[in-house]
């Protein structure tokens, strides 16, 4: 069975919608979005220019789709508009908002707000690129589409509906931008046939006592050509991307009381409980039984 990575965390994330909202606007205009978690905007119409801190500017186009992962810094501008002009959109209907001047809309959008139900949901996020640009994809659109209309309906089964939904946009979004021009991170490692081989052997045996050269076999490359090729397109070294993955398991299984820590230890590849604890506790900041408590003290 071909293991799917991208499906693996998106399952682990839980995603569900928390704010969806059609936008107009009036040039000039300019707007910085609250940050309340992982962002998505399908551009119907116009063009715009997103600046995000430590990123340059990116412009984008009626048709283009944007995600974000994590919640960010970032503000969204009007072409030719200056980009401290910074308006509150105001809520002309339910759902419906309008920022800028009183003229005839130049620009629409579709955006939202999405939340994970995973606890410490950074260690996966941190796995996936920072941002996420797709272009002419009506597949996408139209996803944002349903959810926009799915959250203001009062259907049966709303919230399984919207959490399907969110899941399938965000795998066709990581799907859609795979590739060279994507930024360094899982999805640039699996569209490289070589690297993807390693990926997918990580993920689909974490119990493994992988090493740098083992891997490097897999990809059929010699250890300091994966060793380079890998951080260079993935963005971290190997062993510690294994091991975000690892944790990102072990996070789960620790959710789920009927385990023992002995018994995860194995699952993720540990040979003893008290060196996967020590792991545990130097990558998360606590211990697995620590993490444990929190967990179910939060519930």
């Amino acid at each position: 069975m071909l293991i799917d990575p991208v499906g693996q965390i998106i399952r682990l994330l839980q995603p569900s919608a928390s704010f969806s909202k059609f936008v107009t606007a009036t040039s000039p205009w300019a707007v910085r979005p609250p940050g309340e978690g992982p962002f998505y905007a399908a551009l119907l119409e116009g063009d715009v220019e997103l600046s995000m801190k430590g990123h340059s500017p990116v412009r984008l186009s009626g048709g283009d789709f944007i995600l974000m992962p994590a919640s960010t810094d970032f503000t969204v501008t009007g072409v030719a508009s200056p980009s401290d002009l910074v308006l509150d959109p105001i809520e002309i209907s339910p759902g419906v908002f309008h920022v800028g001047g009183p003229g005839e809309p130049d620009t629409r959008m579709l955006v939202g707000y999405c939340s994970f139900g995973t606890h410490d949901a950074g260690l996966l996020v941190s796995l996936l690129p920072s941002q996420v640009i797709v272009r002419g994809e009506r597949r996408l659109t139209t996803l944002v589409e349903l959810l926009n209309d799915e959250t203001r309906a009062a259907r049966p089964a709303r919230d399984a509906v919207l959490a399907h939904l969110l899941e399938v946009l965000l795998i066709e979004a990581f799907r859609a931008s795979k590739g060279p021009a994507a930024a360094p991170g899982l999805l640039r490692g699996l569209a490289d046939e070589r690297l993807a081989a390693a990926l997918r052997c990580m993920h689909g045996e974490p119990t493994r006592s992988w090493t740098v050269g083992e891997l490097a076999r897999k990809a059929a490359l010699s250890r300091s050509t994966f060793f380079d090729r890998f951080k260079r397109e993935v963005g971290v070294a190997p062993m510690e991307y294994l091991l975000g993955w690892r944790m990102a398991l072990a996070k789960d299984f620790l959710r789920d009381e009927r385990l023992t820590i002995a018994e995860i230890a194995r699952r993720v590849g540990y040979s003893s409980q008290s060196t996967f604890s020590v792991a545990f506790a130097r990558s998360v900041g606590a211990s697995p039984t620590a993490y444990a408590r929190d967990f179910v003290a939060a519930e």
